[in-house]
């Protein structure tokens, strides 16, 4: 008896090493990155020229036996067709199931465009480079967002302006990828705040997040690919943002020469401004200045965060799990116009149909929702997320026919969002949370 316990242990020594390499293997992390520039070489009608170029950038992640990718994209919005497009071909010729995608704008207004095939091409070029890997995380703090509905003091009315007391998460959350060496390799951060600012402009801008990146990648001498994910924006601007101060006053007072009144509602763009006037040309230059300002500062606090990332503390290998799921709930259409501070009526409409995407990278749960999310349904999911080290991502995997989500208690508000949007009161903000939930206990079931 003896000796055949001495020979089960022999033959334990032996291969417990194996076992150990081989579930390593099959868990090391690999992690690659790039980035391509997706400026047109031909401008819009319309434009006035470029201000910055904007790119496309992707991180894709392989433990060995799953593969996800990261995109991120400098355009305003990513449609449908674009997403089922983009996902299937990657899927197809890649490996990478549409479900282990998290693909989102940054939303720049300042941009549009990017096409399948330069999504594809970012894609396919980071999991070209695909190194070993260890991945950290942490989060940071920026007060460049603030909540943008507020009571005009003129007319006592619903507006967008900053609201100080307003709910706004400040939170900078930042996934750091490294060498086993200690090499950088790519950042993705995600921060809540529309890419606003430049919109006036009429030029084509990565706008704030563009600048971020910029300032971030040229901190590492280009050696490091950062990517922005779009918090739950829907209800965020830049804490400072001339359209809705001396830019707005101006253009209702140009319309008005011309007959028209344009106090409830704003032109896209920079219409209506005479862009020759000093005063007009000042505050368009200031802007401009505004985005290369909140870019090192959000970029510096990426960085911080980044220093923060202790090795030690740093995973070189774990699980990869990604799910999707779609919701439906009572949707409606809007009777009449007008953009805040009025009584709107509503016929019943179709369903709202929404997106919900949840990728894992060891305990790293992102979350995401394929529209344009007010910032309590975010803090909300974090809230009561079971894992500590979450992230929820705006606008994920193409764009939903919800228009913007507005928490529950949001709709007595008469705010532009919540006028505009198709979602009936009541639904979306648990559909949101306890879908994404749902998907992370399947996640934990499947362990």
């Amino acid at each position: 008896m003896r000796i055949a316990q001495i020979i089960l242990l022999a033959i334990l020594v032996v291969l417990l090493p194996y076992g150990a390499f081989a579930q390593a293997a099959d868990t090391a992390f690999k992690a690659g990155a790039a980035k391509i520039d997706i400026t047109p070489t031909q401008l819009p009608k319309n434009s006035e020229g470029i201000l910055d170029h904007i790119y496309a950038r992707a991180i894709v992640i392989d433990n060995g036996a799953t593969r996800a990718a990261l995109v991120s994209v400098d355009v305003g919005m990513l449609g449908e067709q674009v997403w089922r497009t983009v996902s299937q071909r990657i899927e197809k010729e890649l490996g990478i199931p549409a479900q282990n995608l998290i693909m989102n704008p940054t939303h720049t207004h300042s941009a549009s465009g990017g096409t399948a095939e330069q999504l594809f091409n970012v894609v396919k070029a980071a999991g070209e480079r695909l190194r070993p890997a260890r991945i950290g995380y942490g989060t940071g703090v920026s007060y460049i967002n603030v909540n943008r509905n507020i009571i005009d003091r003129k007319t006592n009315k619903w507006w967008e302006g900053p609201n100080y007391d307003g709910p706004s998460d400040k939170t900078v959350a930042v996934i750091g990828f490294e060498t086993t060496d200690g090499e950088p390799i790519a950042v993705y951060y995600n921060y809540a705040c529309h890419a606003v600012i430049t919109g006036n402009t009429d030029m084509l801008s990565g706008d704030f997040p563009g600048a971020t990146s910029r300032y971030i990648e040229d901190s590492f001498d280009d050696k490091i690919v950062a990517l922005f994910s779009t918090g739950a924006q829907g209800d965020q601007n830049p804490i400072y943002f001339q359209q809705t101060f001396d830019l707005r006053d101006i253009r209702v007072k140009d319309y008005a020469k011309r007959g028209q009144d344009i106090s409830n509602a704003m032109p896209p763009g920079g219409q209506g401004l005479n862009k020759q006037d000093p005063t007009v040309k000042k505050l368009l230059d200031q802007q401009k200045q505004m985005i290369l300002s909140m870019g090192q500062m959000l970029g510096e606090e990426v960085k911080r965060v980044m220093r923060e990332m202790v090795t030690a503390r740093m995973t070189a290998g774990g699980r990869i799990f990604a799910a999707q799921k779609m919701v439906r709930f009572p949707g409606r259409n809007r009777i009449g116009q007008g953009r805040a501070g009025v009584e709107a009526a509503y016929t019943d409409g179709p369903d709202v149909q929404l997106r919900l995407s949840l990728l894992m990278i060891d305990d790293i749960a992102i979350g995401g929702c394929d529209a344009e999310v007010f910032n309590m349904i975010a803090q909300r999911f974090k809230k009561e997320s079971p894992v500590g080290r979450s992230i929820f991502v705006s606008m994920a995997n193409g764009i939903a026919n919800s228009g913007y989500i507005p928490n529950d208690a949001a709709f007595g508000y008469q705010t532009f969002e919540v006028l505009s949007s198709r979602c009936k009161p009541g639904y979306a903000e648990s559909a949101i949370v306890n879908g994404i939930l749902d998907l992370m206990a399947e996640a934990k079931r499947t362990q």
